[in-house]
């Protein structure tokens, strides 16, 4: 029984040690504040502590990087304005080479138009012979491939029939009354118009309703 007893029995804590060794430990949060503080107050010290001299050179080198910082920020920004400049450069640059090309290949594909024309014309009079069905179709083929070749260089012809006659399109070689169309309607295309991006390259010929 008394070896029972003794196995039942258990030491007791004395609070009073926890306590203590609690006491004895400073919070982790206060032992911060008081080391920033000590730094800051070290540092006050320490500046307060040093020669004239070093102090006023310090304050000429912090003047320094405050110039330099200030000059980055200003060289920064030119080169932002410069980059600006030289991408709108590229820009004209690159319409005036387009308005350039433009200007020498209108005056050549002018003069490939006044072939389409003659071709034109031979494919509206074909001859009723038999043997002229050959001949026309030798004649549709190379209008084709002409205007095939053109409209890959930007070549567009006009859709000008039956449309209001446009000045800045059209070209007005007759004036007649129409039974059927209203005043400014075109009556007939004469000879087409070609457009080349968004420029007139030949304006279309047409007849127009009085």
């Amino acid at each position: 029984m008394a070896a029972n007893k003794n196995k039942e029995e258990k030491p007791i804590q004395d609070d009073s040690d926890e306590q203590a060794t609690a006491e004895g430990q400073p919070h982790a949060d206060e032992d911060h504040v008081e080391n920033e503080n000590f730094t800051l107050e070290s540092l006050e010290l320490l500046v307060d502590s040093l020669p004239e001299e070093l102090v006023e050179e310090i304050k000429n080198l912090n003047n320094e990087l405050q110039e330099t910082r200030q000059k980055s920020e200003e060289y920064l920004d030119g080169w932002q304005r410069s980059r600006a400049e030289f991408a709108n450069y590229r820009k004209r640059v690159e319409r005036e080479r387009q308005q350039i090309y433009q200007d020498t290949a209108s005056g050549i594909f002018r003069r490939y138009l006044e072939i389409l024309d003659d071709l034109e014309l031979a494919l509206k009079n074909i001859p009723a012979e038999p043997t002229a069905v050959e001949w026309a179709k030798g004649i549709d083929l190379i209008y084709c491939k002409l205007l095939a070749i053109l409209e890959a260089e930007g070549v567009q012809p006009m859709n000008a029939q039956g449309t209001e006659f446009d000045p800045n399109l059209h070209e007005a070689i007759s004036q007649e009354d129409h039974p059927e169309l209203e005043s400014g309607q075109i009556i007939e295309v004469t000879r087409t118009g070609y457009i080349i991006g968004d420029r007139v390259l030949r304006p279309a010929a047409v007849r127009v309703a009085r």
